[in-house]
């Protein structure tokens, strides 16, 4: 678990990351350099969760053998299925990660939300759900192990 006391936000018990992977974790469906160390480091610490659609294709090998929960999503309604992810995990307990029109929700709900703007940019609706937003997403997993950084962003 993550403890962080921001003052002016509150305490922050983070126990799950919740990531979305096309666009968030990687690029053209390739993980970002550097995520996975970041991720390995984190998965001491919290729960890490990839909740995608998997535009490309390639999360499964792109993971292969971590310690990850993968959690592929088909259908409509794909942002109302993260939302409800979110919910069952106790969504104050959750740092969510994503760029997308379809991440607004569990943005929006997690504890922490952190939208990234990578190659493929990052949708408005994400960043308005969003507490912070980072240009890199090694950047934002910085953030977690790093907690300095959070605090620093999020103190009134």
């Amino acid at each position: 678990m993550i403890e962080i006391e921001v003052p002016g936000f509150g305490q922050l018990k983070i126990k799950h990351l919740v990531c979305d992977y096309s666009g968030t974790l990687s690029v053209d469906g390739v993980l970002v350099p550097g995520v996975r160390e970041r991720l390995d480091r984190l998965a001491d610490k919290v729960d890490i969760h990839i909740v995608t659609a998997d535009t490309h294709g390639k999360v499964k090998e792109q993971v292969a053998g971590t310690r990850y929960r993968l959690i592929l999503l088909t259908g409509a309604d794909q942002d109302i299925q993260k939302e409800d992810y979110i919910k069952k995990l106790g969504a104050e307990q959750v740092a969510a990660i994503g760029n997308g029109s379809n991440d607004r929700r569990m943005l929006a709900l997690a504890g922490v939300g952190i939208a990234v703007c990578l190659k493929e940019g990052v949708a408005v609706e994400a960043l308005k759900g969003a507490r912070i937003l980072t240009n890199s997403i090694n950047d934002a997993l910085d953030l977690l192990l790093f907690t300095d950084r959070l605090k620093a962003t999020l103190r009134f």
